[in-house]
């Protein structure tokens, strides 16, 4: 495979979390994210090295992108948002991402979008959004806007969770991420009653650059893997009891034994536990008209 830079690649070969089902990855942005979330695992693995900026994120160029999206198949599903988020707010004055979809849709490839902006819902992205190929995670961290703000500098939980209901009652493939799910950040009545049918739960990963930057209570994080602390099985399980009212929960784990126990008690797709569904969900015209 060419040179498309670092930011278009697919990541078969990883020590640890080689259970994930998609491998083909497009950060439209990259060395940085204005989000700059406190806990954010790229900012760990880049700002130490020097390529993290948060106040001047790279662009991809389109021809880079081109050049990937060329190298793939019909069957290939790309994620969006990886490294970065693919709306953060230099979309607004450089399009990439805008421009990204409509080639993905040109190619007929499916993507994945991962984002925790509500920029994803505006009319203008809708529009072109083709729901044959398109299918979206919006991240929730916490359902408290005034604690978002301490943590992270992108948009309130609440314009999210707006977000998340529009494109799902226009017929969307779209599922809430609880990423990171920590239980002191969530109001569970708000989060369980939010309307979508599917979420996917993951939780903090912790090193010596999460624990510097994120100042919560690590006493519970004593399971080690990969390089990180977690919270053990037991606590996960009993969190996850918690989310209520979903027709589809997954767990996205990282550490393998945790994985394989979700995946054979909880998730709903056990193949995927991004759950992605390749058919659209109809609702009827009065309901669209609620969103409009």
């Amino acid at each position: 495979m060419g040179d498309y830079s670092n930011f278009c690649k697919t990541t078969d070969n990883r020590k640890y979390n080689t259970w994930c089902k998609y491998t083909k990855m497009i950060d439209t942005y990259g060395c940085g994210c204005q989000h700059d979330c406190n806990y954010c695992y790229a900012k760990c693995l880049l700002k130490f090295r020097g390529n993290w900026n948060p106040n001047k994120p790279k662009k991809t160029y389109i021809t880079d992108i081109i050049n990937y999206i060329e190298t793939l198949n019909k069957t290939d599903t790309v994620k969006l948002g990886c490294m970065t988020d693919c709306f953060q707010p230099l979309e607004n004055l450089e399009r990439i991402t805008y421009e990204t979809i409509k080639i993905l849709n040109r190619y007929k490839i499916n993507y994945l979008i991962v984002t925790k902006s509500n920029m994803v819902s505006g009319n203008e992205y809708v529009n072109i959004y083709n729901k044959k190929l398109a299918h979206f995670q919006i991240t929730i961290t916490t359902t408290n806007d005034k604690e978002l703000i301490k943590h992270e500098k992108s948009p309130v939980a609440s314009k999210r969770i707006m977000a998340i209901e529009k494109l799902y009652l226009m017929g969307f493939d779209v599922s809430i991420r609880l990423s990171p799910f920590i239980e002191q950040h969530i109001d569970f009545e708000i989060l369980n009653n939010i309307n979508c049918n599917k979420i996917l739960i993951e939780f903090l990963k912790v090193n010596h650059w999460v624990k510097k930057w994120f100042k919560i209570d690590y006493s519970q994080y004593t399971h080690k893997w990969g390089g990180y602390t977690h919270l053990e099985l037991s606590k996960k399980i009993e969190l996850v009891k918690k989310i209520k009212g979903f027709k589809m929960i997954s767990v996205g784990e990282y550490v393998k034994n945790h994985y394989e126990y979700f995946k054979n008690n909880v998730n709903y797709n056990k193949d995927d536990c991004c759950n992605l569904n390749m058919m659209p969900i109809n609702f009827e015209p009065e309901q669209l008209e609620l969103m409009l």
